[in-house]
């Protein structure tokens, strides 16, 4: 059976173009059911699938992730999955993207943390959002259908609002100057030295300029491979990405789309004096889906 696949690369992504006589952002609309059917969305049933073609040329997908016995709030939007899986991939800028429904509020708002976010390009593939994209949009050949996000939300709060001008925003290289504080927890975890760094790689590529509380995430699954995710803040606090569901999107994305029982470890790295804290919300997703996962906290303090 084939893994399930969440980026395509950029020679790859030309190459079907080519024999569809399209360009790669004609085609991108056309990947969303593909996307679609990757969602893992147990309590709604609907499937939301989002695709997102980067600088470098690379097509990136998302997906959203529900989590029976949870609040609703733990879940995953796919705007937030695809944000997260370039993250993941380095890729700096989300030009274009192709969703199968108009984007809640929450993702809308979630999407102005990325640098120019007004400019990136939106198509929404549901037939009756398709007729709207048409309408209320004039098209050059290159843009045809796309709609700019400042369309959907054009009286925007974003970082242009709280920050300054040089502060690295979401996609952007983080270097948040994180090491570990001497009080580290007792307890092992099998490959707890690589997994407790994972974790502190991903705090200090957290994106938490409005807390100034950056945090990470590391899980480990039952073939000892490591998937890491960062927290990542919005400017209006509730669309915020907490580390945990960061690296669960890691793990669908690169895990092979096993099922959460296979994660058995987990770190979570997160200042001591954090006005913010992600161990409890963590702690309960993870003991959630996955009971017998491991998890540890490990706290860390600003040092550069």
């Amino acid at each position: 059976m084939d893994r399930p696949r969440f980026v395509i690369d950029s020679d790859e992504a030309e190459q079907m173009a080519k024999q569809s006589g399209q360009t790669v952002l004609q085609l991108l609309p056309s990947f969303v059911k593909s996307a679609q059917s990757l969602a893992r969305p147990p309590i709604s049933n609907f499937h939301v699938g989002a695709v997102g073609l980067g600088s470098c040329g690379q097509i990136f997908f998302g997906v959203n992730l529900e989590f029976p016995g949870l609040p609703l709030n733990h879940s995953v939007h796919a705007e937030q999955f695809l944000i997260t899986n370039l993250s993941l991939n380095a890729e700096p800028r989300l030009k274009y993207l192709a969703v199968s429904a108009a984007p809640c509020g929450h993702c809308r708002q979630f999407l102005q943390e990325l640098r120019g976010a007004p400019d990136v390009k939106l198509h929404i593939t549901s037939s009756d959002d398709e007729k709207e994209n048409k309408t209320n949009n004039n098209y050059n050949d290159k843009d045809q259908e796309f709609t700019p996000l400042s369309h959907f939300l054009p009286h925007r709060f974003g970082p242009d609002d709280l920050l300054e001008k040089d502060v690295p925003l979401l996609l952007e290289p983080h270097r948040n100057g994180l090491s570990f504080c001497s009080d580290l927890c007792n307890g092992k975890i099998n490959g707890e030295d690589d997994l407790k760094y994972a974790a502190l790689d991903a705090a200090n590529a957290s994106h938490a300029p409005y807390s100034r509380c950056p945090s990470g995430v590391a899980l480990v699954d039952v073939e000892g491979k490591i998937y890491k995710g960062s927290y990542m803040e919005s400017a209006a606090y509730n669309p915020s990405l907490p580390p945990a569901q960061a690296a669960i999107v890691a793990y669908v994305a690169s895990g092979g789309g096993g099922g959460y029982e296979r994660i058995v470890g987990a770190v979570l790295v997160e200042k001591a004096d954090a006005v913010i804290k992600q161990e409890h919300t963590a702690r309960l997703l993870l003991q959630c889906i996955s009971p017998k996962c491991e998890f540890k906290v490990f706290h860390c303090k600003k040092t550069c």
